[in-house]
């Protein structure tokens, strides 16, 4: 009888290094909720963009699921390249959307061992990049160290050390990084809470901690009286109209830090930038002035807006220069 049994042996796994990108709608399941019919067309039509874009810096998706996609990469650079181009072309179609209905994704991009199975790729360097993913903001991007130390003296690009973090299901920390800015597509937004291991911190006195977790709290407090919450303000933008230009609205964002307002983006004109710069006072009053400027330094256009900041919302209206067209500011922190 025994030679009638099987003997069963496995297949050696296949295994290779990839970097795989993964991607998912923040929100998904509100938009669905509201709207469900307008919530797929607006994701089919940003998933052809996403596709295009893969197609043309050579990568592979390889797995879709609702509002997810996972991506291989053969190069690292090409990954980071197409996952800023993703985050500034749906940047673009989300500022012809209302607020509450744009489709926004979040990226994580991981180079790790990952496993073949058909066309499909298992293992812990596909867990690690959809882990990152999840710690992204809503129209941001994070990557893992082993990604960074590949991309950092290669592209034009702004990073924020988050730390080594510690994700579900992955037994070791990872070093992560948030993408803050690319010299062609702007400010990218940011995680604005740091977690670190606690064991990575139990060489520190007992009285250094103190005075941390003192500062901290007096810091916290002194903002929550002020009603200033730094970090990320993101919104419309509209101008009214002018004589050779109808009125119109886009999305735009800026850093608030210690009272200052900082930002710049991409102008609807090729070689255009748009510079912001601001101040929110002790009494949470607002100032700023938008500069649009040439490659070559040249100031192209000034508005110049006031208002308030209440319960994390900036509120601010003015005009251009001369007063001829206006323009106001209504922007949330995120």
């Amino acid at each position: 009888m025994g030679e009638d049994v099987a003997e069963t042996s496995a297949e050696p796994l296949e295994r290779k290094l990839a970097t795989i990108l993964s991607a998912d709608v923040a929100e998904y399941s509100r938009l669905m909720a509201e709207d469900e019919e307008y919530t797929v067309r607006t994701l089919r039509a940003h998933r052809s963009v996403i596709d295009s874009l893969v197609s043309q810096h050579r990568g592979r998706v390889f797995n879709t699921a609702g509002d997810a996609v996972l991506v291989e990469f053969a190069s690292t650079v090409e990954a980071v390249r197409c996952a800023t181009e993703i985050q500034a072309a749906l940047r673009t179609r989300n500022d012809q959307l209302p607020l509450a209905r744009q489709v926004r994704f979040r990226l994580g991009i991981n180079v790790g061992d990952v496993m073949v199975q058909g066309s499909d790729l298992l293992g812990d360097g596909v867990n690690i990049a959809a882990r990152l993913q999840s710690a992204a903001k809503p129209g941001g991007i994070c990557i893992s160290g082993s990604v960074y130390d590949q991309i950092r003296n290669k592209l034009s690009l702004s990073f924020r050390s988050l730390g080594e973090q510690t994700f579900k299901n992955i037994p070791q920390p990872v070093r992560t990084f948030s993408i803050t800015e690319s010299a062609e597509q702007g400010a990218l937004p940011t995680p604005r809470f740091i977690r670190y291991r606690i064991g990575a911190l139990k060489w520190l006195a007992a009285s250094s901690a103190m005075l941390i977790a003192l500062a901290l709290g007096y810091w916290i407090y002194s903002n929550s009286q002020r009603g200033v919450q730094d970090g990320l303000y993101a919104g419309p933008i509209c101008y009214g109209p002018a004589r050779d230009d109808p009125a119109r609205c886009y999305r735009a964002q800026a850093v608030l830090s210690d009272g200052k307002l900082t930002g710049r983006w991409p102008g609807r004109n090729p070689g255009v930038t748009v510079f912001l710069s601001g101040e929110v006072s002790a009494t949470q009053a607002v100032q700023i002035e938008l500069r649009s400027e040439s490659l070559d330094g040249k100031q192209l256009s000034l508005i110049t807006l006031a208002g308030s900041l209440r319960g994390g919302r900036i509120d601010a209206t003015g005009s251009f220069e001369g007063g001829q067209r206006t323009a106001t500011l209504n922007w949330q922190h995120e």
